[in-house]
């Protein structure tokens, strides 16, 4: 479901063997594969398998193959890869568990507000 948009572009990132120590925004994409203590907002967010993440997360779509202690917000989707790790409560629209991905806390699942579009008739 997710990996059509990991060829979106990365707009940051936090390599392995590097420590972030601080709130985040950021525009687009955030790809964390070393340690980050702090708050995340993002539009999407992908966590590496050596990724791991100490605080809140607040985005539109994550993928998370890493570890993560605190609260997720993902207003579209999120997917938990099978070496994921995860203690805090999800709240998201829709979500993916891949067998062997873990994850301690409870999962809040909320409908987002659909859009309607209207076509314009051909009129002849």
């Amino acid at each position: 479901m997710f990996r059509r948009r990991e060829k979106d572009r990365i707009a940051s990132f936090i390599g392995f063997g590097s420590t972030f120590k601080g709130n985040i925004s950021v525009k687009g994409m955030l790809r964390v594969d070393g340690i980050l203590e702090g708050n995340i907002e993002a539009d999407s967010l992908v966590v590496g398998e050596k990724g791991n993440i100490k605080g809140d997360i607040a985005v539109k779509t994550a993928n998370i193959g890493g570890e993560v202690h605190g609260n997720i917000r993902a207003d579209e989707f999120i997917e938990i890869d099978a070496k994921a790790l995860i203690y805090g409560d999800i709240y998201t629209g829709k979500i993916s568990i891949v067998e062997g991905g873990v994850f301690n806390g409870r999962i809040i699942m909320e409908k987002g507000v659909s859009k309607v579009v209207e076509l314009p008739s051909k009129e002849n």
